[in-house]
């Protein structure tokens, strides 16, 4: 093993397999299902592990900048940290986030999905893009490189995520 393996460990969930659907509340309370978008629109599911901090930061901004090639691409971006609604909307509102972000509080979500925990203790970082019919078309894990996930998200929109 590597000392890069020791930020990035092996993801549950792989290209292929059939993403679990899941009931989350976002910023403002509402609840928001992964299937409320199946058939419409594929959706970039990015799990992060703190609001606020200085990697996690630079990544929503990434993902905000590149918002509309996302939605160009008839994709939807949501965020997924353990933080509260209130962390959210405020981390939402400094930096003029158009994504949702949704608190998975227990971790339940990040469990289903098998993303792992850095050095066994920080919420992972990885990012699925999961198609319209709900299949995961690309997985990306990098706790280090936390800009390079909207690339890599939007290489998996182009390259099999894409609305009919």
């Amino acid at each position: 093993m590597g000392i890069l393996d020791l930020f990035s460990g092996t993801v549950g969930l792989a290209v292929g397999d059939r993403a679990p659907d899941f009931a989350l509340p976002d910023a403002d309370g509402r609840t928001v299902r992964l299937s409320d978008f199946q058939g419409r629109k594929a959706v970039v599911l990015y799990f992060y592990p703190k609001d606020d901090t200085p990697g996690c930061t630079k990544e929503a901004c990434s993902f905000r900048d590149h918002y509309e090639d996302f939605t160009d691409a008839g994709a939807e971006v949501i965020g997924v940290s353990s933080d509260s609604g209130a962390s959210h909307r405020r981390f939402s509102a400094r930096h003029r986030l158009p994504f949702t972000l949704l608190s998975d509080a227990g971790g339940a979500l990040r469990k289903r999905y098998g993303v792992p925990a850095t050095l066994g203790l920080l919420p992972g970082r990885v990012t699925f893009v999961i198609d319209r019919e709900g299949v995961v078309r690309h997985v990306f894990n990098s706790q280090l490189a936390a800009t390079q996930h909207v690339a890599e998200a939007l290489r998996g929109i182009r390259e099999g995520a894409r609305p009919a």
